[in-house]
C-alpha cells in the first residue's frame, strides 16, 4: 500500500487506482462513521457535516474515482460492485472491521452494494436523497461511449449544465450557493481525464439494486431526504423504506438534494438518534 501523508489527506493505491481518502478524529474507543459522496462530488459536498461527527465518531471519507482527487483512471471498469469493492478494500487496508455508512445521492447506492457484499462489515447505514431504481443505460448511448471523442461530448453537455445552474437544482435554498461552494465543486472537472472516465462510468454502470436485492439487505438503515429533492424525488426514498426490511424514514421541508450542504447540523441530530 502506497500512502502519501499531508496533515489528514491520504492516497491508497487499490487495485491499481489511486483513492484518495481524509481522517479525522481518528481513536480507538470511536466507532468509524466512512462518508461516501455523490455522482459529480467529492468530499468536499460533507465539509459541513464532519466538523459535528468528529464530536462523536472518527471519521473516514474519501472520493470514489473518477471524482475528487482520486485518480480519472481509463483502465478502472466503473461498476457500482467494482466502487464499492475499492472501499470494502480501503477499509481492510485500514484495519476497519465495523463501520457506519453514509451514502449521498449515488454514494448511497455504492453503500448499499458494500451492505450486500459484507454484511458483516456495516454496522448501520445512512442514505441521504440515495439514489434508487436507476436503470442501466440504454444500448444506442452505451455504444456510443466507444465511439473516439465521446468523452468530449460529456465534457460539452457538462459545461452546458454549468456548476452554478447544477447547483441551483440541486439545493432549495439558494442563499447557501456561494464562491466557495462553487469551486469547491468545479475544482474535480480541470483535470481532462476526468471526461474519458465518465464515458467508461457510463458504459460500465450497472443499474440500481432491485427491489428483491434490496429486500435482502438487513442492514439497520435509516433513510433521510429533502421534501423538494429535484433528482432524487422523495416517493423513491418511501420506496426503499419499503424495500429495506430495516429501514427508518425522515424528511425535511424545505430541503433538496445536497442535505449535507443544507442541513448538516439536522443530519447529524438524525444520525445521533438513530445510531444511539
Amino acid at each position: 500500500m502506497t500512502t502519501i501523508a499531508a496533515a489528514n489527506h491520504f492516497t491508497a493505491n487499490i487495485h491499481g487506482v489511486n483513492i484518495h481518502y481524509e481522517l479525522y478524529n481518528q481513536r480507538s474507543n470511536q466507532p468509524f462513521i466512512v462518508l461516501i459522496h455523490g455522482f459529480l462530488s467529492s468530499t468536499f459536498s460533507y465539509r459541513r457535516l464532519i466538523p459535528y461527527l468528529m464530536n462523536d465518531f472518527s471519521v473516514l471519507a474519501l472520493d470514489l474515482p473518477p471524482f475528487g482527487k482520486s485518480e480519472k483512471s481509463i483502465r478502472f471498469q466503473y461498476t457500482y460492485k467494482n466502487l464499492a469493492t475499492l472501499v470494502i478494500e480501503l477499509l481492510a487496508r485500514l484495519q476497519i472491521r465495523s463501520c457506519i455508512l453514509v451514502g449521498h445521492s449515488m454514494g448511497g447506492q455504492i453503500s448499499l452494494n458494500i451492505a450486500k457484499q459484507r454484511p458483516d462489515l456495516v454496522q448501520q447505514m445512512i442514505l441521504l436523497c440515495s439514489s434508487g431504481y436507476l436503470k442501466r443505460a440504454q444500448m444506442p448511448l452505451l455504444l456510443s461511449t466507444y465511439i473516439p471523442y465521446f468523452h468530449l461530448y460529456v465534457k460539452r453537455w457538462l459545461e452546458r449544465q454549468g456548476v452554478e445552474k447544477n447547483l441551483l437544482n440541486v439545493i432549495y435554498d439558494h442563499s447557501l450557493i456561494d464562491e466557495e461552494m462553487c469551486k469547491g465543486y468545479e475544482q474535480p472537472f480541470y483535470d481532462e481525464q476526468i471526461f474519458k472516465a465518465l464515458a467508461r462510468l457510463i458504459r460500465h454502470r450497472e443499474g440500481d439494486l432491485s427491489s428483491e436485492e434490496l429486500k435482502k439487505i438487513k442492514t439497520p438503515s435509516l433513510l433521510v431526504w429533502g421534501e423538494e429533492d429535484k433528482v432524487v424525488p422523495i416517493h423513491i426514498g418511501k420506496r426503499l423504506h419499503q424495500d429495506l426490511p430495516n429501514s427508518q424514514f425522515i424528511s425535511f421541508p424545505k430541503t433538496g438534494h445536497l442535505l449535507p450542504e443544507e442541513k448538516p447540523s439536522h443530519v447529524y441530530e438524525q444520525i445521533l438518534r438513530f445510531i444511539h
